[in-house]
């Protein structure tokens, strides 16, 4: 019988791309509830009974509710598998119901004045008790008699009795009793993933958090004591590493030169703070092995010697002269290679190996010209700040450690690159027209005659923007810093203020203000 009511949910998923269970035809039978705040193309609460091996299913657009003077809409969906009671996660973009997945209520249930719930369901009047952690008492599914052609629509309400509770709104409770976590958290970091095409019992696959913790003092005293070359022991790798001493940046002003050494230990130690704008992602890289004072290459394709630990992604839809596998870092150990490997910027795509065609970050670059001053630059910033806060859009600046300023969008990844290409350009253009003696929108450096360019090009798949916190190849080892909106006013701001040995302070008496961004999951408005 399951297989049978399984059908529809299993015909409207691809489980080779979701991670969501395909349900086993043989489930044990219960009692169980679950109810799970879903943000797909809207969000909605999914309230599930389990009910003869499956869980039958309503979509709540606004969650249920404990208010007996409130009903809600309810939608009647396909049946679910019984281990989707326990699935959170995420559903990737593109697929059906794609997007964040939290486990907002669960517990237990009993049907109210029927020995057969099954037909209580098809004559359209259903009455329950819960058993949840947030949600108890009696509830009512009914079938409106006048029914929408399209849906099955119905009504869930709450009984008058010793739980009701007026005002109650499901928005007020936004965590999961499985995790404790929002669903942007969730969505930043799942704790498992589903593999569609194992088992349902077999679907879920832990992953480990990806909080990372910097080297240790231990750590960075064997990594000081090495000669010119040496294995650096270091998150719990094994790291060949070679010309140490070696002068990569010469210095600014009166530093000293920043040596290959100086630049695997900055690198490990902004490891923590850097590597949530890295993990998950295809990295392009600016190696310059010979230090900065000689020209430098770009290189996209993971290196043939590249250790066995090293995550790689599988780009399947290259081109026969395009790279075929990529770097993705995600550990301070890939951090310290990447580094002796003389990639000294780190470029990572704006969207993730998990759907490379939907970009999680819309980009706006303030290309300085010859004649722009580093002032005009952040008049031009400040004007971003305003469009963003007029359109109700969250983003944040970043110097980019050479001469320019760009600004960060954290986006659901719902949209096409042209998308967000032809958003961004949109804003980008009504910003120039404020200043149009500051902007010009040539193509080539020799026809701007020396005005800056809001570049909205930058928003294609596999054309980057430097990282957070990677270093620019300048005297002195500057590095591309976030910045929050407020600096824009510091007399002392400027593109290259921060190099890799101030970095770090400002980190830790700041922090980093990207960090709300994370995980963020922004709709952009039309325009």
């Amino acid at each position: 019988m399951n297989d049978r009511r399984l059908a529809k949910y299993r015909e409207m998923r691809d489980f080779s791309r979701t991670a969501e269970p395909s349900g086993s035809a043989a489930a044990k039978a219960g009692k169980r509830f679950v109810v799970q705040r879903h943000r797909a193309r809207r969000r909605h609460y999914d309230v599930r009974l389990e009910l003869d091996g499956v869980l039958v299913s309503w979509a709540v657009p606004k969650g249920p509710t404990l208010d007996p003077d409130v009903r809600r809409m309810a939608v009647h969906v396909e049946d679910h598998p019984v281990e989707y009671a326990d699935f959170e996660g995420v559903i990737p973009a593109g697929e059906y119901g794609g997007g964040d997945v939290i486990v907002w209520d669960r517990g237990t249930w009993e049907p109210v004045d029927t020995d057969d719930p099954l037909e209580a369901i098809e004559a359209g009047n259903l009455h329950f008790d819960l058993f949840g952690e947030k949600l108890a008492g009696r509830f009512v599914l009914v079938r409106p008699k006048r029914r929408d052609a399209d849906k099955d629509q119905w009504l869930l309400l709450h009984k008058h009795d010793d739980h009701a509770e007026k005002g109650w709104d499901a928005e007020d409770h936004p965590r999961s009793v499985k995790s404790g976590r929002t669903n942007d958290e969730v969505a930043a970091d799942p704790d498992a993933l589903w593999r569609g095409d194992l088992p349902a019992a077999e679907a879920e696959i832990p992953m480990a958090r990806q909080h990372w913790a910097g080297p240790t003092k231990e750590e960075l005293k064997e990594l000081a004591s090495l000669g010119e070359k040496g294995t650096w022991h270091v998150d719990g790798r094994k790291v060949a590493l070679t010309n140490l001493d070696k002068v990569l940046f010469p210095p600014r002003g009166k530093e000293k030169p920043v040596t290959k050494r100086n630049l695997i230990r900055y690198y490990a130690e902004i490891a923590p703070v850097m590597l949530p704008y890295l993990a998950a992602r295809p990295l392009n890289t600016h190696r310059f092995p010979a230090g900065v004072d000689q020209p430098g290459f770009w290189q996209k394709a993971a290196p043939s010697h590249a250790p066995d630990w090293l995550k790689q992604w599988h780009y399947e839809q290259a081109g026969p002269g395009d790279s075929q596998y990529y770097l993705v870092p995600d550990s301070v150990a890939a951090l310290a290679w990447l580094a002796n490997y003389g990639a000294l910027e780190l470029h990572a795509w704006t969207s993730q190996v998990l759907d490379v065609e939907r970009p999680t970050w819309a980009l706006f670059d303030i290309d300085p010209g010859e004649h722009t001053s580093f002032e005009d630059v952040v008049v031009l910033a400040r004007l971003h700040r305003t469009a963003l806060e007029h359109l109700g859009v969250e983003g944040r600046p970043k110097v980019t450690g050479q001469r320019g300023i760009q600004v960060w969008v954290p986006v659901e990844p719902c949209y096409t690159f042209a998308e967000t290409r032809a958003w961004v350009e949109t804003v980008s253009k009504a910003i120039g027209r404020t200043l149009p003696e500051l902007v010009s929108w040539a193509w080539t450096r020799d026809k701007r005659h020396g005005l800056a360019r809001l570049d909205y090009t930058q928003n294609v798949r596999n054309k980057t923007l430097v990282a957070p916190y990677s270093v620019r190849p300048r005297p002195g080892a500057p590095v591309s810093v976030p910045i929050e909106w407020d600096e824009l006013d510091d007399p002392k701001l400027a593109p290259d203020r921060w190099t890799v040995r101030s970095v770090l302070k400002r980190v830790k008496d700041k922090g980093d203000p990207f960090s709300a961004l994370l995980g963020a999951r922004q709709r952009l408005p039309k325009l």
